[in-house]
């Protein structure tokens, strides 16, 4: 049989496929077509996405829309380990039902959904020298979720270049209390010895870009920042699906 003879019967049963079991949107219901990836245009709008002008550390967005990217007050006080963070979209609804299926749920169902908010903002260039590091999971977690999402979404942002992503090279060493309802202070004391690097030799003359679902109060990226600067990392930047 040949390809075009595939493609067609290919075509075909994808056809009735859609027929009998129309697609809908994730948030609202709507029917959409496969090429939506389970949420539809107009829900797509709805998504607020981070857009400059924004801190240039921490990525947090300013209210003045004259002044283009500047320092924030909390990084004029006390600059963070990391480089830089950026997120694709604010924390809110859709994105939060979606990481929430995803996360506590073990729904990889909304994978596609979170693919096409993911392709519709705007997200970072990786440098010629950048490792890729997910935040990792204790290994605990690991095995009651059966996936870090944070290796997911580190495949969606960077489907081209997954040679690049390390999913040892930084490890979660204990398991600490969940982060939910915890102060900055708290977490940051939460996070103490948490997390470990696993053969240095890779962080020689490289920076890293740490990546997670999402940024809170930057307690977890900043202890990660530490270690791998620690470790040998030339600089690590953040980038998460979302941020608080």
């Amino acid at each position: 049989m040949g390809e075009r003879q595939v493609a067609a019967i290919t075509g075909w049963l994808s056809a009735v496929k859609n027929l009998l079991f129309p697609l809908s949107c994730a948030v609202c219901s709507c029917l959409v077509s496969g090429d939506d990836q389970g949420i539809c245009n107009s829900c797509l709008h709805d998504i607020a996405y981070i857009k400059t002008p924004c801190c240039s550390v921490c990525g947090c967005e300013m209210a003045d829309s004259t002044a283009g990217d500047h320092l924030c007050g909390n990084c004029l006080r006390t600059l963070p380990p990391y480089a830089e963070a950026r997120a694709v979209a604010r924390y809110q609804e859709p994105v939060v039902t979606f990481l929430h299926s995803l996360k506590y749920g073990g729904d990889l169902t909304v994978l596609p959904s979170l693919e096409r908010i993911i392709r519709a903002g705007k997200t970072n260039h990786l440098a010629a020298d950048e490792w890729i590091v997910p935040v990792p999971l204790h290994l605990k977690r690991l095995r009651q979720r059966g996936f870090n999402q944070a290796v997911l979404l580190a495949e969606i942002l960077y489907p081209n270049d997954k040679e690049r992503i390390q999913v040892d090279l930084l490890q979660r060493v204990r398991d600490t209390d969940p982060q939910t309802g915890l102060d900055g202070t708290a977490r940051r004391k939460n996070l103490r010895h948490a997390f470990t690097v696993s053969g240095a030799g890779k962080l020689q003359g490289r920076s890293v870009l740490l990546v997670d679902d999402v940024l809170t109060t930057g307690s977890t990226v900043s202890e990660c920042s530490r270690v791998l600067l620690h470790a040998g990392a030339k600089a690590v930047k953040v980038l998460t699906l979302a941020r608080v």
